[in-house]
């Protein structure tokens, strides 16, 4: 089922051709023409059964006899197809909320996730014929697009290189966004914006899953903090050696190295100890 246009006129023009037709069937039943008059009457009462009042953004699906003519969008009072069946389709842009869902990500992990999805009505013949009620439609089928989404990718993740849904979501709402698209195209409706609007863990692993982020985040420090003091200490020996500041075998090198990593790693400052020199005149 595809949109098309169904006749219609000015509706103003309509009353005024109504009005002439009722004075022409009045004249006539006057001067004793009734059938003329019958007719004009007939007539004026098949046009008034097609004036219909439009508002902006909205669309009139026209139905005759169980068959669909086509739509009307111009805005204002309109006359169409005469005995027809009209119903109204808004076309404003709207929201839908959806409630807070329990998944798990693709861990497992159970998470709680919610989107608001901005859609508008493009066909209005799609969804008034190819769905059955299509807003209820277009929240159920939201909602499962957002648990398809949420079951592909990790709550977080301390790798750069993986998408998670807390560290990337202007991807995770482009991917939602296309997913609930479609879906939704079979009922004529357009997804303009797909945002993620609640992104929390479980309450019953709630405080398990933070531990478990510190942990991850205080290992990942440790791990870059240990890379960051390795390459300062291998620069500082090879500049030494390079300067012929001091000569060191392989003993004392190892020494030096140890007492540079663990000042450079360590949490608390290191506390140096001043060699004077010895208390033997020797």
């Amino acid at each position: 089922m595809t949109e098309k246009d169904a006749w219609s006129m000015n509706g103003y023009l309509g009353i005024i051709i109504i009005a002439i037709l009722l004075g022409c069937a009045a004249f006539s039943l006057v001067y004793r023409q009734f059938s003329l008059g019958i007719i004009c009457l007939l007539m004026a009462i098949l046009l008034a059964t097609g004036l219909t009042l439009i508002q902006p953004n909205q669309a009139c699906v026209v139905l005759f006899f169980g068959k669909y003519i086509g739509s009307v969008r111009k805005e204002g009072l309109v006359i169409t197809v005469p005995l027809s069946l009209r119903k109204k389709i808004s076309l404003r842009v709207r929201n839908f909320h959806s409630s807070r869902l329990k998944v798990n990500d693709v861990n497992g992990n159970p998470i709680e996730i919610a989107a608001v999805i901005v859609f508008k009505v493009v066909d209005s013949a799609k969804a008034m014929f190819d769905v059955d009620q299509y807003e209820q439609f277009v929240e159920i089928q939201s909602e499962t697009a957002l648990r398809a989404v949420a079951t592909k990718y990790p709550y977080d993740s301390f790798d750069e290189h993986e998408l998670t849904l807390r560290g990337n979501a202007e991807e995770i709402s482009n991917e939602l966004k296309t997913e609930v698209h479609e879906r939704l195209y079979v009922a004529g409706v357009e997804i303009i914006e797909a945002r993620l609007t609640h992104l929390a863990y479980s309450t019953e692993i709630a405080q398990a899953m933070l531990q478990r982020q510190q942990a991850s985040a205080i290992v990942a420090a440790r791990k870059q903090i240990v890379e960051g003091a390795v390459g300062i200490v291998q620069d500082a020996m090879e500049q030494l050696e390079q300067d012929g500041v001091v000569k060191l075998n392989n003993e004392k090198r190892v020494t030096m190295m140890n007492n540079l990593l663990v000042s450079i790693v360590a949490d608390n400052g290191a506390q140096p100890i001043i060699n004077t020199g010895s208390l033997n005149d020797d």
